[in-house]
């Protein structure tokens, strides 16, 4: 199985000024930081307990800071409604530090854990109930309809990378539904639905969430399998193909960079299934 990718940054120094603004963080919102430290991925976030509250420090450079992937958190929380399970967001602290920009998050503690910690990709089968495939279905339905002008998924990238990646023409995006954009095992709790992580948000084709949730799911069959009849209403659609297709290839264009060489094989071989061509070789 493919190393984590939610871990400290590869600097040891970045790392500690990470942990820095985490302590700045808490000492502003008035709270206290207690038990493990859980890092997102490659180190750009770090998070923490604090009483009854997630406490979450975002780490950029400062020129980078603001934008779609810094306030969907806090957007978000006002504009999905409450039936879609998720931490409410609670206060937000932004500050900079030399050629840094901080932003501290502090939201509603979800206690129940994630199906899958340290990485994105499926395991093993959690034996997840009825009750929660019914709940996630339900949760990404009323999301679907949540108007926003957010894109999270931008015609410019298949226009760029679709033949690159998947070896087809680029195709028009004609079909569009507002979702979560990283819908994987990590940023879902079981045995009680969270989804968690909120930053990325938005408008994408239909189809792109539970392409991408089936996907991180390929390396365990069967639950793959229960994705894909959970979501045929979607999935088994000309709409629904077109936006796995686009998750398939940013996954894709994810393992040429390094990131879950052993999920290739499985991308690859779901991309030609759906093509009825071979994909280029990463």
């Amino acid at each position: 199985m493919s190393a984590p990718v939610f871990t400290p940054p590869a600097a040891a120094e970045d790392a500690a000024r990470v942990r820095l603004a985490l302590r700045a963080a808490a000492r502003g919102l008035q709270v206290t930081p207690s038990g493990p430290e859980v890092w997102g991925w490659r180190g750009r976030t770090l998070g923490r307990r604090a009483g009854t509250n997630w406490l979450r420090v975002v780490s950029v450079l400062s020129e980078k800071s603001g934008g779609r992937l810094w306030e969907g958190t806090a957007l978000a929380d006002t504009a999905i409604p409450r039936t879609v399970p998720r931490p409410r967001l609670r206060d937000v602290l932004d500050w900079t530090g030399g050629p840094y920009a901080y932003r501290a998050e502090l939201t509603e503690l979800v206690t129940t854990p994630a199906v899958v910690a340290g990485s994105p990709m499926l395991d093993r089968d959690p034996s997840l109930p009825d009750a929660w495939w019914r709940e996630l279905r339900t949760a990404t339905r009323a999301l679907a309809t949540v108007p926003t002008c957010r894109e999270a998924v931008r015609q410019a990238w298949v226009d760029h990378n679709l033949r690159t990646f998947l070896g087809i023409d680029p195709m028009r995006i004609e079909a569009r539904a507002t979702g979560h954009a990283d819908l994987h095992w990590a940023n879902l709790t079981a045995p009680a639905l969270a989804i968690l992580d909120w930053e990325g948000w938005g408008r994408m084709p239909v189809g792109y969430d539970p392409g991408l949730l089936h996907a991180y799911s390929l390396p365990v069959p069967a639950v793959a399998a229960r994705v894909r009849r959970e979501f045929a209403d979607v999935l088994d659609t000309p709409t629904g193909r077109v936006g796995e297709l686009v998750a398939l290839g940013q996954l894709l264009q994810a393992c040429s960079r390094g990131i879950h060489p052993d999920l290739a094989p499985l991308l690859a071989r779901q991309a030609e299934h759906l093509i009825g061509a071979p994909v280029p070789t990463p």
